[in-house]
């Protein structure tokens, strides 16, 4: 009348890394989804340029977009363009920098670029800056 508990075997101390690779399968699979979602700002196809340079997201800058469609953006919130100077007026008042980073589709003519600037300029802007993509070599 042993007291042996099973089939004789011992304990097993190897670590079973089968549930480990299945946890990470998954959350590979949600950051691959989810990632382009997150996305900041307005999805516009920007001009390349060869000196391109990341611009600060910061509180003090204010970013306004203009869709191929001349849909006009600003804070990634859209806004008909007769209301853009007012809207950047409000927003710009207060701020010690008045810096507004502008993206702008690289199909879009030249005089809709030049217009909504001439519209972020009267609204306070006093820098202004456009936003590229560094330029692929290839």
């Amino acid at each position: 009348m042993g007291m042996s508990g099973g089939s004789g075997k011992g304990l097993n101390s190897q670590i079973n890394v089968t549930p480990l690779a299945d946890v990470m399968l998954v959350l590979l699979i949600i950051f691959m989804v989810i990632t382009p979602l997150l996305q900041k700002g307005v999805d516009v196809q920007l001009p390349e340029a060869e000196y391109a340079a990341d611009h600060p997201d910061s509180e003090e800058v204010v970013n306004v977009a203009i869709r191929l469609d001349n849909t006009v953006f600003l804070n990634n919130l859209p806004i008909p363009e007769s209301e853009l100077v007012t809207k950047l007026t409000e927003t710009f008042e207060g701020k010690a920098q008045r810096i507004l980073f502008l993206k702008a589709d690289q199909a879009l003519e030249y005089q809709d670029v030049m217009r909504v600037m001439a519209l972020c300029r009267d609204g306070g802007a006093d820098e202004i800056g456009l936003i590229t993509d560094k330029k692929v070599d290839g």
